[in-house]
């Protein structure tokens, strides 16, 4: 994997200074790279904190350790990663929307009924009106 010259906290640091309102050419004139490394960056980076960004590259070295590409959509192209975002949607508009919870437990449990119902008991048109896991058992 090729190593930038910049470290973890100058690339955030760069990010943060873009975020409070300074010009990206004015930013890749000073710190002397392209725009498009710093769109890269802000693509990759943007919204991290120091920690965050140290796991992040922990997850990227451990993957090409054991020969995983690591593949990153296309900002603005949720289409890419289509199932999982059609399963976190029905998510946000079946239940997490219409719940108030008051910890994590609770949500978590609330998680693991709703999935179990949603894969048991839920009709599903497509299906014929059988929930999914029937309709495996049946094919």
């Amino acid at each position: 994997m090729k190593t930038s010259r910049y470290s973890d906290s100058q690339i955030l640091a760069i990010l943060k200074q873009a975020e409070a309102g300074m010009p990206v050419p004015a930013l890749c004139c000073k710190h002397g790279m392209s725009s498009a490394t710093f769109y890269k960056w802000r693509a990759k980076f943007g919204g991290m904190d120091a920690s965050m960004m140290k796991r992040m590259k922990e997850l990227e070295k451990w993957a090409a350790k054991h020969d995983i590409q690591v593949e990153f959509i296309q900002p603005g192209n949720p289409q890419q990663n289509a199932y999982v975002e059609r399963y976190n949607r029905t998510v946000r508009y079946s239940w997490l929307r219409q719940y108030l919870f008051d910890s994590i437990g609770e949500v978590q449990d609330y998680a693991t009924w709703w999935l179990w119902f949603y894969n048991n008991e839920r009709p599903n048109k497509a299906n014929g009106g059988l929930p999914p896991k029937q309709m495996l058992i049946a094919a």
